[in-house]
């Protein structure tokens, strides 16, 4: 399928739909010699995996790592890795009521126009569980930054309206959000639990930190270290926006304002968020992606069917309330394959 592929010498392809046999990805370019095995893996998988907040979905998939390929003596060998994810859970009956309907804010209608045929048990190869495979990759992806001691990490900076003032990261892991704030976190839990009860659903912003990243990764003009980042992005399924640094919040500033000040022991801002003129400058690098809200709700909506005719539609079954907290590895695996691709670019002009 066209656009499954991401990365140039990084390069990653996922397969795979929502109710088929499973999903799973192939990594393409990875060096040889770094350690690796599914225990490796699994970590960022679990983070992933329903069933770890009051936001989540029912449905329960182990999401357990297989490698395939690529990996021999627990190295990888430099030939592609393949890592499939089998799914367990799916219960494909329970979209039949809607395999005639477009359901609103989901992609049906616009799969349809594209392909003229479109899996409609879940969503197929437009629903969230594509994520799994990319989150696999980005473990793989994580592995090669370590060695690099480049470190990656996100957390939930807003949910339902409720945003973190606090950057308390040792309180990320303490709650089911992973929100840095627990005073955030509880308000987030009440938001969570007052709009399930609504039978609706949340958005949110998802915060992502990159340390350690040196200084000149990123192309100029059209292969930005900025503008890959947005597309990595930009490329999961729920985000709608994407900021980098000061992001919009740079639009009502003045220049001196926005500008960082360099000095010799460095930045004393980081108002672009750690890359200038599309190119890291070894600060950190800091973006945000706004996550819409979860379109499977069980509010009534006006639709039509496939022949176009007017019709109402409540969607049931196992979905999330929110995109978050589930979706902060998957923004943290994108970032980690950008700058794993990037670095390997960087390297390569090196030699």
């Amino acid at each position: 399928m066209p656009g499954s592929t991401f990365g140039k010498l990084f390069k990653i392809t996922t397969w795979g739909e929502s109710h088929g046999k499973g999903v799973g990805v192939v990594i393409d370019g990875c060096p040889p010699g770094i350690p690796i095995d599914e225990s490796l893996i699994q970590p960022m998988m679990d983070r992933r995996k329903p069933g770890g907040s009051p936001a989540s979905t029912n449905r329960k998939e182990p999401d357990t790592a297989v490698i395939m390929s690529g990996v021999f003596e627990g190295r990888t060998t430099g030939t592609p890795i393949m890592i499939m994810l089998h799914n367990k859970d799916a219960k494909s009956e329970a979209y039949s009521p809607y395999s005639d309907l477009y359901r609103p804010g989901h992609g049906d209608i616009a799969y349809d126009a594209k392909y003229g045929f479109r899996d409609w048990r879940g969503g197929g190869r437009a629903s969230a569980r594509e994520t799994a495979a990319r989150v696999a990759a980005g473990a793989v992806a994580k592995l090669l930054l370590d060695r690099e001691h480049i470190s990656v990490f996100s957390y939930t900076l807003e949910l339902g309206g409720i945003r973190a003032e606090k950057r308390d990261l040792d309180m990320r892991d303490k709650n089911p959000f992973c929100c840095p704030d627990a005073e955030a976190a509880r308000e987030m839990e009440k938001r969570v639990i007052a709009v399930k009860n609504q039978g609706d659903s949340l958005g949110g912003i998802v915060e992502i930190t990159a340390r350690g990243v040196p200084a000149g990764l990123g192309d100029p003009v059209f292969d930005k270290l900025d503008a890959e980042l947005a597309k990595a992005l930009m490329s999961i399924g729920a985000v709608k926006g994407v900021e980098i640094g000061a992001g919009f919040g740079a639009a009502r500033m003045l220049g001196s304002q926005n500008n960082d000040p360099i000095t010799p022991e460095g930045f004393l801002s980081n108002h672009a968020g750690g890359i200038l003129a599309g190119i890291s400058n070894g600060d950190e690098i800091v973006a945000r992606a706004a996550v819409k809200p979860i379109p499977s709700v069980s509010v009534e909506q006006q639709t039509i069917d496939r022949a176009g005719n007017p019709r109402i539609i409540s969607v049931k079954g196992r979905h999330d309330i929110s995109a978050i907290p589930r979706i902060n590895v998957v923004c943290e695996a994108m970032v980690c394959l950008c700058l794993a691709d990037h670095l390997l670019r960087q390297k390569s002009c090196e030699e």
